[in-house]
């Protein structure tokens, strides 16, 4: 998916929702486990309930991961079932040295056909190049995360007047542009969003932080978005959790037109002319 095709569907939807499919096993309602793959049954539920409300799913690898060979299928499954017009994240965070990462890239790009993989930057270009040599597919770089730890090393100084995570923005730019990258910067971050719109001003940011860790969909939407609304806006635990009993997709429905309703208000208000 380019990023003219994506913000097509953010405008046809009036959305710029991700929708993080965290799915936990211990979390999901009881009455599924009986069920042959419920990690599954529930992810297609969910999916069934509020493709017409987002743009994006986002599959936390590690929620799949821990399930060993039955996670993997159900996590392949799932991303077989996603709507084509929907983008696709692989939320992996990997990065490794050059031979590593095109295995991880043909990983989640070849063989389950994603559109995007989260990775992290700390190893340096070798290990983010050969995720953007795959045609078509998407890297999104950890910039600015979410998570209270982020201040131990991403807001430190680097002595060019400039923290840690402006040169990470500055020099991954180099690497690849905004048809291929976007940038993870989390919505607990907005007292930064300036600067790093000063960057990377055309760039997509994928936003994880909204709803259950406190952050502002306003105050993101004002700040971060650019001509083609340059944000993905991250829900995960406030609507795939929003029932744990029988109504599951139902409230989870609701709890994703609720964020698309003030998403179609905040588009209206603050999304250039």
């Amino acid at each position: 998916m380019t990023s003219a095709q994506l913000f097509e569907q953010i405008l046809q939807k009036k959305s710029y929702l991700c929708i993080g499919l965290d799915t936990d096993i211990n979390k999901i309602p009881k009455h599924l486990l009986d069920l042959e793959d419920p990690v599954f049954e529930f992810n297609r539920q969910i999916i069934e309930a509020t493709a017409d409300l987002c743009v994006a799913y986002k599959p936390n690898i590690a929620f799949y991961e821990a399930l060993g060979p039955k996670g993997w299928e159900s996590l392949e499954k799932t991303v077989a079932i996603l709507p084509k017009n929907c983008f696709s994240i692989a939320d992996a965070k990997r990065g490794d040295i050059g031979n590593t990462s095109e295995l991880y890239a043909r990983a989640f790009f070849d063989r389950m056909q994603c559109d995007s993989v989260t990775v992290a930057p700390y190893m340096g270009e070798d290990s983010v190049k050969p995720f953007l040599g795959h045609a078509g597919k998407w890297v999104i770089l950890l910039a600015l995360t979410s998570n209270m730890g982020s201040r131990d090393f991403q807001l430190l100084n680097t002595g060019d007047s400039e923290m840690l995570f402006e040169t990470v923005l500055k020099t991954s730019s180099q690497w690849g542009d905004a048809s291929q990258m976007m940038y993870v910067v989390g919505a607990t971050q907005t007292a930064y969003i300036n600067k790093v719109r000063e960057i990377v001003p055309d760039h997509f940011l994928l936003v994880p932080g909204v709803g259950a860790q406190g952050g502002s969909l306003p105050e993101i939407s004002k700040a971060g978005f650019n001509k083609q609304c340059g944000l993905l806006v991250n829900s995960s635990r406030q609507i795939i959790y929003a029932s744990s009993g029988e109504d599951f997709a139902e409230k989870a429905r609701e709890a994703a037109l609720a964020v698309q309703q003030e998403m179609a208000q905040l588009l209206d208000e603050y999304l250039p002319a």
